[in-house]
């Protein structure tokens, strides 16, 4: 069933990203892109394989960090329950098939067309510096909530007062939960990472705006959907979207920050140079030295 749900899933994305491209990127970027992809792909590597390992060390913690959880963590689902109060189950009292429908649509396909899109698009620009941040944003979306995780352990309304809140996605599409179980925790909701990770992307669309307006509008209205679709599927509760677009503003500052400050890909380059011109003069003056005597003998011979 997994690997069925997988194979629809990067067969929509595909068709996805394949209609988008030519509207929002154009003929003209994907030529430059051709001819300049070696040059942007060793710029932008040491934020990919950063973003990768911390990827890879949240695949790993997600077994881990349930029972780290428990230990040193404190439960707050009551507390959020108490300040949230039915806001869920309002929401959800205007639940349709069709509502449910788009909703679910948004917070499995289109998540995942949000957060790869931009990746392309990015790509496709001579200035690699919007994608750094993209994926420098990422990183820290993904380590600052794993850390909440840790410290915060809550249960989603769905899971909390399944009397009030139907757990629409999965009574509707039962073979999402094959997916979603692949990555999630039912205790990992505070905050809500889908809502952080949405709201990242839209983000930096308003701030790349000049470059894709149209994109920035399409990321913006997926970005609002995608976090109503949390609550309106039972998922999360408004505070966690709250937490989440908090924690979307607090990443893309750092991001940004660390890649106006501190460029790895031109640390790395630097150094390299360095190596290379040490390495250089260091042949140079061994050279030397062996040329050396046969110069003085020559000389005194001369005399």
């Amino acid at each position: 069933m997994l690997g069925r749900v997988l194979l629809q899933l990067v067969v929509v994305e595909t068709l996805l990203i394949a209609v988008s491209v030519p509207i929002f990127v154009g003929r003209y970027r994907l030529r430059d892109t051709l001819a300049e992809w070696p040059e942007r792909l060793r710029s932008i590597a040491p934020a990919t394989a950063v973003l990768v390992l911390v990827l890879l060390c949240n695949n790993v913690a997600r077994q881990v960090v349930p029972d780290l959880s428990w230990m040193i963590g404190r439960n707050l689902t009551w507390t959020i329950y108490d300040l949230e109060g039915q806001l869920i189950p309002w929401i959800q009292s205007y639940a349709t098939p069709a509502v449910t429908a788009y909703f679910s649509f948004m917070y499995i396909y289109g998540y995942v067309f949000l957060l790869v899109f931009p990746v392309i698009a990015y790509f496709a620009l001579s200035n690699t510096r919007p994608l750094r941040e993209l994926l420098a944003a990422y990183t820290l979306n993904y380590t600052l909530g794993l850390l909440c995780y840790v410290f915060v352990i809550a249960y989603g309304p769905r899971n909390m007062m399944p009397e009030l809140v139907e757990a629409l996605l999965y009574d509707t599409y039962p073979e999402y939960q094959h997916l979603t179980r692949q990555v999630n925790r039912n205790t990992n909701v505070f905050p809500s990472l889908h809502t952080s990770l949405a709201t990242t992307v839209a983000v930096l669309g308003y701030r790349t705006r000049s470059i894709y307006p149209k994109w920035f509008l399409v990321a913006t209205a997926l970005a609002v959907s995608i976090a109503i679709s949390t609550m309106y599927l039972g998922i999360h509760w408004g505070i966690d979207v709250l937490a989440g677009i908090v924690l979307a503003y607090v990443s893309v500052e750092f991001a940004g920050t660390l890649v106006g400050r501190w460029s790895l890909s031109e640390w790395l380059s630097g150094h390299g140079r360095s190596l290379r011109r040490w390495v250089w003069r260091s042949r140079s003056n061994r050279h030397d030295a062996e040329r050396s005597p046969d110069r003085t003998k020559t000389h005194d011979t001369e005399e």
